[in-house]
């Protein structure tokens, strides 16, 4: 019986900082460029709003950016809507917004998508976690239990954590080794974004994205994983 290579795609995460670099400048254009640079197959997106001087960002790079994008909002305010993003270019099966615990505090929520490609399914969540600890806590046990609800299939888990730790998903992110340092772009000194994946040894390689544009297009840099799923079921007899 014949057996299917490996499937393999490239997700990407980046917190765009509402599309606001270094220079003080918003920017959509330079957010798209960097965008084109990661070459992804799925790109999760923080902090995207609708409301920097009238400008809807999530429509106009629905429009601009190849492939199909998911906005979800995790708070509306008199300016517009602010929250996650999924870009991808593999058409996905689903997208649902899963509300985080904010204890209190600015809204948060997840973006729990699956997609196949090549004969092979995947689950992505991506978020961005709170800055306080305690919030930290219980989102991070939410998202414990929701990722845990199918074990047996491939999970990637990214996005802006803002320093974390859990037991479940410190074990993974121990197994892929100390993550790469993405904050503050110019140069980094914290690994504030994450990209884990399981199974962990499914990830090829994980590094910053360091071009001369995506230094100064977001005050974090975009972080970068290839991926490669194991054998797919055999093709026939």
């Amino acid at each position: 019986m014949e057996q299917r290579p490996p499937m393999r795609l490239r997700v990407a995460t980046w917190n765009i900082h509402s599309g606001v670099g270094l220079d003080g400048r918003f920017a959509p254009e330079r957010i798209l460029r960097v965008i084109e640079e990661l070459d992804a197959d799925v790109v999760a997106l923080q902090e995207v709003g609708t409301g920097r001087a009238g400008f809807d960002m999530p429509a106009w790079l629905r429009d601009a950016a190849a492939g199909e994008l998911h906005f979800m909002a995790t708070c509306h305010t008199r300016h517009g809507a602010f929250g996650n993003a999924l870009l991808s270019r593999i058409p996905l099966l689903s997208a649902a917004c899963v509300p985080l615990d904010s204890g209190g505090r600015e809204p948060r929520n997840a973006i729990d998508a699956r997609l196949e490609h090549e004969g092979r399914r995947l689950r992505l969540i991506a978020t961005h976690l709170g800055l306080a600890r305690s919030e930290q806590q219980a989102q991070l046990a939410q998202l414990a239990a929701i990722a845990s609800g199918e074990p047996d299939e491939p999970l990637v888990l990214l996005g802006d954590f803002n320093v974390w730790r859990a037991s479940r998903l410190a074990r993974l992110a121990a197994a892929q080794g100390p993550p790469p340092r993405t904050y503050p772009s110019p140069l980094p000194v914290v690994a504030l974004d994450r990209i884990l994946v399981e199974p962990a040894q499914a990830c090829l390689g994980l590094r910053p994205h360091r071009s001369r544009t995506a230094r100064v297009a977001s005050d974090h840099l975009p972080l970068v994983a290839d991926i490669a799923l194991g054998e797919a079921a055999p093709e026939g007899p």
